[in-house]
């Protein structure tokens, strides 16, 4: 609300409080009784008045038991004398009448006061403005301005997402080249991938390339808890869009409104479906000729509604994927313009370590970076910076301060070397990049390894290497400690191990015993847009062949990873004395020490 409507409004509810207070503490101890001329002059006559007050032709006055009486009295010369001879004390006032306003405000003055509280209370639960008469205006904001806007050299990582949405621009600038030829640019544009890889930055960018204004509303604006509002916020948001035309319209998070109909507990008139009813219609009813392209995104495309999705709705889907090493370098030279780096910096190194992070992760990555670096008082960022805001967005803030007694830092020591130790002797794991025992987040140390390619399909040989990694640290902990002695440490390790060896026997159809054959999944149970359960398709012997199939591949990764810690007991000792003594061990020493034998220093 606007702080000088709201002071308004304060005050006035203050003077009419005040002046409907003043009036009670002015009115009389209670309200005078009113009697007749003849009854009056009985009672002077029978000195039962004390005192009278004269205005007009209006008496009013105190009997002896303390009451009060009022009187109307005609043209009667004698009063004054007959109430002098009874000892009665005579007050004259003249007559005035109260003020026009002040007896409106008198006799309306509270039901002005409720009217104002309610106005204020309604304003306030609108979010201020004039928002009390226009619950069913769309909430849609117009980017206009040259700042705000986007172009798609703000835009890296997404390539094939951008060539998909060129002819969309070209409409916008060119319509009449389509009319033409007779075509048609499809009425929506869908963006699904998962969260932060830019979908709301690339459908500003589409408009900031076409040059036409900017709508853009969240999924959830839609939906008030009154009966209606959505549906006429969709109206009017469409209605604006034609008077704007040509324009984008764009719809974040599009499955808080548009969910399969008929998932809730409700019947099919509640309010969200009635919304997502309208949307339907309205994205029927207009014809893209106009010049109004509706652009939305969701990271849940499996919850919406199958009617979004058929031609001549939302008829195109544009993916946008991750992006691949190559995208997050770009990505990172495009959040790093307005940083100041180090001489000669290069991303290469942190692209590749970032494996599965999006646009928004590696923003986030470069402004920890900026802040470590200004903590440190750097005059500019260097790689170091940079890494370690990676282990902090990956496993957390460094806990410094936290106390490990001698006991758990070298069971530490040893857990990570064993993960070390293990992924380098395997040829078709990925390179050790740095190991270290400084306490991050949940985990008391780390291993992190530097992928050499992207890899988008993995083949058996890789992913028992990758179980076997995991099963490194337990095993280095039972050759050093034995078996007794074993900690909790593992906990992480071995749930990651299990679902990948699950998902070979399941999904991946890596199991000689269970064959080529699909059997995790089942039909997905939507309740209220969630999963809440999964139809399972085998029964009992199937599932007793699959947890012994998952079972034999995590012994066979603990056994290797044993075996090869065992093979290299000295190399072990060695890596876990460097990490007690120095916490953090770079992937070229470990290199250096199983080809040679530790450096010196």
């Amino acid at each position: 609300m606007n702080p000088r409507n709201k002071n308004f409004m304060i005050g006035l509810v203050v003077i009419v409080m005040a002046i409907i207070l003043m009036n009670v503490l002015t009115s009389r101890r209670s309200a005078p009784r009113e009697i007749f001329y003849s009854a009056f002059l009985e009672e002077v006559k029978n000195r039962q008045i004390m005192n009278v007050v004269i205005s007009g032709s209006h008496v009013e006055g105190d009997r002896l038991d303390g009451t009060l009486f009022l009187v109307n009295i005609p043209e009667d010369p004698t009063l004054i004398a007959t109430l002098e001879a009874n000892d009665v004390k005579i007050t004259v006032q003249p007559d005035q009448a109260n003020p026009w306003y002040l007896s409106i405000l008198l006799h309306w003055g509270p039901f002005i006061l409720i009217i104002a509280v309610w106005i204020f209370l309604m304003r306030r639960m609108q979010g201020g403005g004039n928002r009390l008469f226009s619950l069913g205006k769309s909430r849609a904001r117009r980017v206009d301005d040259k700042s705000r806007r986007a172009t798609f050299a703000d835009v890296a990582g997404v390539e094939e997402a951008k060539e998909d949405l060129v002819e969309t621009i070209e409409f916008l600038k060119d319509s009449e080249r389509f009319r033409k030829l007779g075509g048609k640019i499809p009425k929506g544009l869908l963006m699904i991938g998962p969260p932060g890889t830019g979908k709301t930055l690339l459908a500003r960018a589409v408009a900031g390339e076409a040059d036409v204004p900017f709508f853009t509303v969240s999924g959830s604006d839609f939906v008030e808890m009154f009966v209606g509002v959505g549906a006429s916020r969709v109206r009017d948001l469409f209605e604006e869009g034609r008077k704007n035309a040509p324009c984008i319209i764009f719809i974040d998070e599009i499955d808080a409104v548009g969910r399969h109909r008929g998932a809730g507990l409700g019947s099919g008139h509640d309010e969200r479906e009635q919304t997502l009813n309208q949307l339907l219609v309205e994205m029927d009813g207009f014809d893209t000729m106009e010049g109004v392209i509706v652009m939305a995104a969701t990271n849940r495309v499996d919850v919406l509604d199958p009617a979004l999705l058929r031609p001549g709705r939302f008829d195109r889907t544009v993916t946008v994927p991750l992006p691949d090493v190559r995208g997050r370098e770009r990505i990172l030279a495009i959040h790093t313009a307005k940083v100041k780096l180090a001489e000669g910096l290069e991303f290469t190194t942190i692209a590749k370590g970032t494996p599965g992070f999006s646009g928004a992760d590696l923003r986030n990555l470069i402004n920890e970076a900026a802040l470590y670096a200004a903590r440190k008082n750097k005059p500019s960022v260097m790689l170091e910076d940079l890494e370690w805001a990676r282990d902090k967005v990956m496993m957390g803030p460094e806990r410094r301060t936290m106390v490990m007694t001698e006991k758990e830092k070298n069971n530490t020591a040893y857990h990570e070397a064993g993960h070390a130790i293990v992924g380098s002797l395997l040829p078709k794991s990925d390179p050790v990049h740095k190991v270290t025992i400084v306490p991050r987040g949940q985990a008391l140390g780390m291993t992190s390894f530097m992928p050499q390619e992207e890899l988008h399909n993995q083949d058996r040989e890789y992913l028992i290497a990758s179980i076997t990694v995991a099963m490194g640290g337990r095993a280095a902990e039972e050759l050093i400690f034995g078996e007794a002695a074993v900690t909790t440490g593992a906990g992480d390790d071995f749930h990651r191990a299990t679902k990948v060896a699950r998902n070979m026997v399941t999904q991946w159809g890596m199991s000689e015993v269970i064959g080529p054959v699909t059997l995790s999944a089942g039909d997905e149970q939507h309740f209220l847009g969630r999963d809440i359960g999964l139809d399972r398709k085998y029964g009992e012997d199937t599932a007793e062949l699959i947890d012994q199939e998952v079972h034999k591949i995590l012994k066979l990764g603990y056994q290797k990873a044993k075996s090869l810690l065992s093979d290299h007991i000295d190399k072990l000792h060695a890596l876990a004395k460097r990490l007690i003594e120095y916490e953090t061990v770079d992937g070229e020493y470990l290199r250096a020490l199983l080809q040679a034998g530790a450096p010196a220093g």
